[in-house]
C-alpha cells in the first residue's frame, strides 16, 4: 500500500527554518502501532495522521517514541497540507482529537494559519531541585502545567546559554520542561526540552504556547503577543490570549512531497 506523505516546516517563512513535520491524510486509520512505526522511520518530533470525516477531521500526533495529547507545530503543517493540496477552501478547518477535543485552524489571505487551541492550567509551585539541577540553572519562577514544567528567567540570554543535563530531564516525570524570558525583541523567549518522547530539544513548541500564553499575557499586561523559540533552527509565533482559549499562528513551508509503502 502506498501512502502519501508531506514534510512540512511550521513556525517559518524560510525553509529549513522552524520546526518539521511529516503529515499523512489517510482514508481510514491505521492500526496505532503501524502509526507509531512510521514515525519512529521519519524520526522527526512529530508525525501527523489525520481521517476525513463528515464535517471535520480527525487528528492523531505521534513522536518517533509515543503518541502524544497535543502538538501545534504537526496541527499547523496538517492544517497547511489540507489548504495548500486537498483542495480545502472554507476560512475555518475543525480537528477532533480524542485527547484534545475540538481545534480550530484558521487561514488569512497571507497564508498565515492560525491554531485554537485551549489554554493549559498553570500553577505556581516551589522551586523543584531535581529540575532546575537538570535545567543547570535556578529559575526566578516554576509552574505546574498539564503535562509540562514551565521555567521562568531573567533575561533571554539567560534562555540562550542554558545547556541541560539530558540524562537528568529524562528521569523527570513530565512530557517537557519549558524555559522561558522576556524577549530583547519580541515579547518573550522561549525552548522546550522533550526527552521523555525522544526529542531532547524540539525546534519550536506550538502546544507550549498555551502555557506561554496566558502567563506573559498577565505579566506583560497585553493580549497579543510575539514570541521566538530559541532553538538553532528557530521559529516565529504569533499568539493572542482569550482566557480558556489561546490563538497560535505562523506560517509553513513545503520542503518533500513523497510516498511510502506500508
Amino acid at each position: 500500500m502506498k501512502q502519501k506523505i508531506y514534510q512540512i516546516d511550521a513556525f517559518t517563512s524560510k525553509l529549513f527554518g522552524g520546526n518539521p513535520a511529516a503529515v499523512c491524510i489517510l482514508e481510514s486509520w491505521l492500526p496505532t502501532h503501524l502509526m507509531q512505526k512510521i514515525a519512529a522511520e521519519n524520526n522527526l518530533a512529530e508525525t501527523a495522521f489525520a481521517v476525513k470525516k463528515q464535517h471535520h477531521y480527525e487528528l492523531r500526533w505521534f513522536t518517533p517514541e509515543v503518541e502524544v495529547d497535543l502538538c501545534g507545530h504537526a496541527t499547523l503543517a496538517t492544517a497547511f497540507v489540507l489548504y495548500n493540496y486537498y483542495g480545502f477552501k472554507e476560512n475555518t478547518l475543525r480537528f477532533i482529537s480524542s485527547r484534545s477535543g475540538e481545534l480550530l485552524v484558521q487561514k488569512s489571505e497571507s497564508g498565515l494559519l492560525t491554531m485554537d487551541f485551549p489554554t493549559d492550567d498553570l500553577i505556581k509551585i516551589d522551586e523543584q531541585e531535581d529540575i532546575s539541577k537538570a535545567v543547570g540553572k535556578q529559575p526566578i519562577a516554576t509552574f505546574k502545567g498539564k503535562t509540562d514544567y514551565m521555567l521562568v528567567y531573567e533575561t533571554q540570554t539567560t534562555i540562550e546559554t542554558i545547556k541541560p543535563n539530558f540524562n537528568l530531564l529524562n528521569e523527570l516525570d513530565c512530557r517537557g520542561i519549558i524555559v522561558s524570558a522576556k524577549g530583547n525583541e519580541v515579547d518573550f523567549v522561549s525552548r522546550f526540552f522533550a526527552t521523555q518522547c525522544g526529542i531532547p530539544e524540539d525546534p519550536v513548541t506550538g502546544s507550549a504556547h498555551t502555557s506561554l500564553t496566558p502567563y506573559w499575557s498577565e505579566k506583560l499586561n497585553k493580549k497579543i503577543l510575539t514570541a521566538k523559540q530559541l532553538s538553532d533552527r528557530g521559529g516565529d509565533i504569533e499568539c493572542e490570549y482569550l482566557g480558556d482559549r489561546v490563538k497560535i499562528s505562523g506560517h509553513g513551508v513545503c520542503y518533500l512531497i513523497g510516498e511510502i509503502e506500508i
